[in-house]
């Protein structure tokens, strides 16, 4: 098959688009998941589409996830069916639209009391049940000894079995990377660095947006029919902003819908777990949930679910989560993984969505489903909900835009079979995402990278120079961070290696694209990412 030619990516030509005078249909206010898959659906659907986001593509949640596409096993216990059934449908079509970004993996849950194996195998074989044809694998019972085999790593002493299910893990940054260059092989135009600074009205009601490119200070004035707030956490702000410009008088500001909830990661090496199958305690000795994840080479260990009151760009993780992590996993490891075997540590933080006059600071009980608001002057706000179902969302949006009359009504659905860019057709063999990165990360853009100059030039295993020019040439990248943070995993990987690239590969881009590739920031950001708190 031949090879589609990627579209450019330089910022010069993009922001040249964002100057110029015309009207959208949707405009967008965050380029992570939610704002990206309405930014694909939108433009599948033929509306011209705007998209502003003030750092880069996923900078923030949708970068720092757990790496799982899933159905939820834990809101089965709630009962919450109908979240789960969505989430067990979406999971199917992600996987389908993107499968060298998203596969199938397979967990095992240990058993160390002897009713575990029964009690959660019961709700596993439901999770199956609601999957139906969606499923992507039987829930079996194990012995120790296969128990053992799946998971190398695992604690022996007291193991009675365990119970194997399915469910699927991704990439997230470079997924949401592919959402974004797919809605813009349609048409759309998407600019990250570049701020939303404010609304503007006709006749009360939002009439588009005011941003600032935060890289040379210019700003535009971007006219649109209908405004997306997609900016996760940080939605509320902009909230704010149409809440006073349209009567608001202090007396009454609006009241935040976001409550914030951090989940901490921390990334050691793959021998702690040994083998492709991630490891799930679904309660642990405070009724959290523990995961450890086989994950680009590496193995993810988390997560956490504490309340969080600041909305930091780069939230530190607490001693309490990171004593949490480590005292669990070495409950359930055979070799306790400690402080010093730590090779990265992140943190996400969720926009759950909390109900009006809730100030309390329990997040498990808060919404994990996603909520779209439109406001008395049109403002249309998105938030909440998980990765795997930024799809629903999308669709969601967009009726609601239809519905309030902001844009008109056209078919649904065009996203259900449409494949992400590098998946235009079938893969000749897909590689693992357990496995270490390398060219075939790419899909099948491959061959375009492959052909880069520097493409026998490797900085470390699994990131050439080829693969640097790539990402600034056909993939937004702008600063260092951008490509060791996002278009390859490095920093979230090991972080003190990616600081050790920082110089080599802020030159390339220099070189690329003439801008401060912002080394020393990065170098900085790094050790953020050794950073455990004593």
């Amino acid at each position: 098959m031949k090879e589609l030619a990627p579209l450019p990516t330089d910022r010069a030509a993009l922001v040249a688009r964002l100057a110029e005078p015309r009207a959208y249909d949707v405009a967008i206010v965050g380029g992570g998941a939610t704002g990206l898959g309405v930014a694909l659906d939108a433009a599948a659907r033929g509306f011209s589409v705007v998209l502003v986001e003030s750092h880069d593509f996923a900078k923030g949640t949708s970068s720092r996830a757990t790496k799982l596409v899933h159905g939820g096993v834990r809101y089965l216990a709630q009962g919450n069916i109908g979240l789960v059934r969505e989430a067990l449908r979406e999971r199917t079509t992600l996987l389908h639209n993107a499968p060298y970004l998203a596969q199938p993996l397979a967990f095992v849950m240990p058993s160390y009391k002897w009713w575990e194996m029964p009690f959660y195998g019961i709700g596993l074989t439901l999770y199956d049940a609601l999957a139906g044809k969606a499923g992507l694998g039987r829930t079996e019972f194990l012995s120790r000894a296969k128990t053992l085999a799946l998971l190398p790593g695992a604690q022996p002493q007291g193991l009675k079995g365990g119970v194997k299910y399915w469910d699927g893990q991704f990439n997230d940054a470079r997924l949401a990377l592919a959402l974004g260059r797919t809605a813009a092989a349609r048409g759309a135009l998407l600019v990250n660095y570049c701020r939303a600074v404010d609304l503007f009205y006709q006749d009360g009601k939002v009439a588009g947006l005011l941003c600032q490119d935060t890289l040379s200070g210019q700003s535009y004035r971007l006219q649109s029919r209908c405004v997306v707030n997609a900016a996760g956490v940080w939605v509320d702000e902009l909230r704010q902003k149409d809440g006073a410009a349209n009567g608001g008088d202090g007396r009454r500001p609006t009241q935040p819908m976001v409550a914030p909830s951090q989940g901490v990661h921390m990334v050691v090496d793959r021998d702690f777990l040994g083998g492709d199958t991630a490891l799930m305690v679904p309660k642990t000795a405070d009724g959290r949930v523990l995961f450890a994840v086989p994950w680009l080479g590496k193995v993810i260990l988390g997560t956490t679910d504490t309340p969080r009151h600041d909305l930091a760009r780069e939230p530190l993780a607490f001693k309490e989560e990171v004593d949490f992590i480590l005292t669990e996993a070495a409950r359930y490891l055979r070799r306790a993984p400690t402080r010093a075997d730590v090779r990265s540590i992140w943190v996400g933080l969720r926009p759950l969505v909390k109900p009006p006059d809730d100030e309390g600071d329990n997040t498990k009980g808060l919404s994990r489903e996603h909520t779209v608001l439109v406001s008395r002057s049109g403002l249309v706000t998105v938030t909440g909900g998980k990765w795997t179902t930024y799809r629903a969302m999308a669709e969601d949006v967009l009726a609601q835009c239809a519905a309030k009359s902001l844009i008109e009504t056209r078919a649904a659905g065009g996203t259900v079979d449409l494949k992400l860019v590098g998946a235009e057709a079938a893969l000749d063999e897909v590689h693992s995402i357990s496995q270490p990165p390398g060219l075939h990360s790419y899909g099948r853009e491959q061959a375009l990278v492959a052909s880069l100059p520097g493409a026998q030039t490797l900085l470390c295993d699994g990131l050439s120079e080829a693969m640097v020019r790539f990402a600034a040439r056909y993939e937004y990248a702008v600063h260092v961070e951008d490509v060791l943070a996002r278009r390859s995993r490095l920093l979230f990987l090991d972080a003190r290696l990616a600081s050790s690239l920082a110089v080599q590969v802020g030159a390339i881009l220099l070189q690329e694209t003439g801008l401060d590739p912002q080394i020393v920031a990065f170098t900085a950001l790094a050790q953020h990412y050794l950073c455990l708190p004593a």
